[in-house]
């Protein structure tokens, strides 16, 4: 049973972690690897919390996306179309991973999809946060 400051810490990096897969700034990525450092015994459920808040806030982009009236989709889109749901595994880039996001939803792109894709390649950005750290 984590202790309270364990509690804590991984509450911080799961809203540190959806705040910045939003449009707002963050940096989960120092979160995660302070906490680590701190805690080393915390790499687990730290690198599951830190993929899943991330992911949430994806998906969050995605369905405000989604929600928008379809129109005349740019042609910058017409690359995320040809190539579909696995470019989310690129979702964590910073700048064009929330343009990814985005773009998923306005093209409608299957949300399970979207969904597997981008927690694949964010956990796959904390694994190695993670694994640097030990």
């Amino acid at each position: 049973m984590p202790d309270a400051g364990a509690t804590a810490g991984l509450g911080g990096l799961f809203v540190s972690a959806f705040l910045s897969a939003t449009l707002l700034p963050g940096g989960s990525e120092a979160v995660l690897a302070g906490l680590l450092a701190l805690r080393p015994e915390l790499w687990f459920p730290a690198l599951l919390l830190a993929t899943l808040g991330n992911t949430l806030g994806g998906m969050t982009t995605y369905l405000m996306a989604r929600l928008l009236p379809r129109k005349e989709m740019p042609a910058r889109l017409n690359w995320l179309e040809k190539y579909g749901t696995t470019t989310l595994l690129l979702s964590w880039v910073p700048l064009i991973g929330d343009a990814l996001c985005a773009g998923a939803g306005l093209l409608r792109l299957p949300w399970p999809a979207c969904l597997l894709w981008m927690a694949v390649g964010k956990g796959l950005r904390y694994a190695a946060i993670a694994w640097a750290m030990s």
